[in-house]
């Protein structure tokens, strides 16, 4: 009876196939984690030891210090060895920035996009438009952010792929902000303002969907300070609203 042997490649297979599998458990545990801070599940401020986070999510211990590691670059972690994990503080400076460097990468990604856009865009940012209107109805502040998040990113796709997973980042990080703050219970407001952004790109007049942006982020920020922290000097967001569309600057409380 012949006994097959092991290859020689066998052991290198076998760390291979153990590198793949870490690498696996690191990505869905920072996926995980990544998506309890921002949605709230992990509220901002909280301290909590790696061993609970671990046993809360069901993760092990490497592949949690390695997400952890990740979430600290994003800045939404604070972890330092031997100490309890913070899950980053909301807070109205870092708020300032998020937005600041929203509106001005996005104002510049709709104003290259909007000369682009095709029927079938159109087609795509109505279609978008009418599950907004369906889930905000049904007061299903989940629901909406799927198509949401499709409107915006067809409006700013011609601004290319990079440019697009950066604005991502921006809108997750501010939906932190907007879901501790209520923002979603002004739905009325943003379906009209989302409708006169369409209907500016439509019309192919990129200042005029500058325009509307601008001011549709410069309300949801105002609702978000006037709660986090209404004394503030918004002098840094002002200017650059005021750079993009002056129209909007009038939007910004006039601070301390």
């Amino acid at each position: 009876m012949s006994h097959s042997r092991p290859g020689p490649t066998d052991p290198e297979q076998t760390q291979e196939a153990g590198r793949k599998r870490d690498g696996q458990n690191v990505a869905a545990a920072h996926d995980r984690l990544r998506t309890a801070i921002l949605h709230g599940e992990l509220e901002a401020g909280l301290s909590i030891s790696q061993g609970a986070l671990a046993d809360r999510f069901d993760v092990g211990r490497t592949p949690l210090r390695e997400a952890l590691r990740l979430l600290q670059r994003e800045g939404l972690v604070v972890a330092k060895p031997n100490h309890p994990v913070q899950v980053a503080a909301l807070s109205a400076a870092d708020f300032e920035q998020l937005y600041l460097m929203r509106i001005s990468l996005e104002a510049t990604a709709i104003r290259v996009t909007v000369p682009r856009l095709t029927s079938d865009d159109f087609a795509e940012l109505e279609a978008s438009m009418a599950k907004m209107d369906h889930y905000e109805r049904a007061g299903d502040a989940l629901g909406v952010r799927a198509p949401h998040h499709a409107m915006h990113h067809v409006l700013v796709a011609g601004a290319g792929p990079r440019v697009c997973a950066e604005i991502d980042r921006l809108a997750e990080h501010c939906e932190r902000y907007r879901l501790r703050f209520a923002v979603t219970e002004h739905s009325d407001e943003r379906r009209v303002e989302h409708r006169a952004i369409l209907d500016a790109a439509r019309s192919g007049d990129p200042d005029l969907a500058v325009r509307e942006l601008v001011l549709h982020y410069a309300r949801s920020a105002s609702l978000v300070f006037d709660a986090l922290d209404p004394h503030r000097d918004l002098e840094r967001l002002r200017t650059c609203v005021r750079a993009l569309a002056p129209e909007a600057e009038q939007v910004l409380r006039a601070g301390a």
